[in-house]
């Protein structure tokens, strides 16, 4: 038996607000660190038996709090990362706007083919978190995580067109529980 808490990471540093930053490895706000200070105390309070996170900093610093305080084991987990935008990586929305137009509605309206930036496609994002999802432990699971893959899991498993999966991203701190 399981019972899995996906929690989305805290605010990232202000520098990365209005860009695009997937897989690129940043650290957090003050704001960010504050409240993963705060929330760490909190989650533990949920008994984690084993705790994960994607290897990204602003994931890792998170799960690191809840683990020390929770007195369990963490590990980097990297199939749990954010979707890779490739090339918009690091570049601001509005910039992928002004040269793309709005060819990032592929990534819900082609699911299947559509790469921004040369990354990865909404449904190789899908696949890849329901496999991380699949090979977890039994026991009360703790990952802490970004909002595609929580969306992903979550629209997959509500069997939900992509088109509605951004409705299913947590806030920065946000989790769900899942059994």
């Amino acid at each position: 038996m399981r019972t899995l808490l996906l929690v989305r990471h805290t605010e990232v540093a202000r520098a990365w607000k209005g860009r695009c930053y997937g897989q690129s490895d940043m650290g957090l706000s003050r704001e960010g660190a504050a409240h993963a200070r705060a929330l760490a105390t909190e989650l533990a309070t949920w008994h984690p038996e084993t705790i994960l996170h994607s290897g990204l900093r602003r994931a890792r610093i998170l799960a690191e709090a809840i683990a020390n305080l929770a007195g369990v084991g963490v590990h980097a987990m990297p199939d749990w990362q954010e979707r890779d935008f490739g090339s918009w990586e690091g570049r601001s929305w509005d910039a992928i706007y002004r040269e793309t137009g709005n060819a990032m509605d592929g990534m819900i309206d082609d699911p299947h083919h559509f790469r921004p930036g040369g990354g990865e496609t909404t449904m190789e994002l899908a696949r890849r978190s329901l496999a991380a999802f699949d090979r977890l432990p039994p026991g009360r699971v703790l990952v802490v995580t970004h909002g595609g893959p929580i969306a992903a899991i979550l629209g997959m498993r509500q069997g939900l067109a992509p088109r509605d999966w951004p409705a299913l991203v947590p806030p920065p701190g946000g989790s769900v529980e899942l059994d």
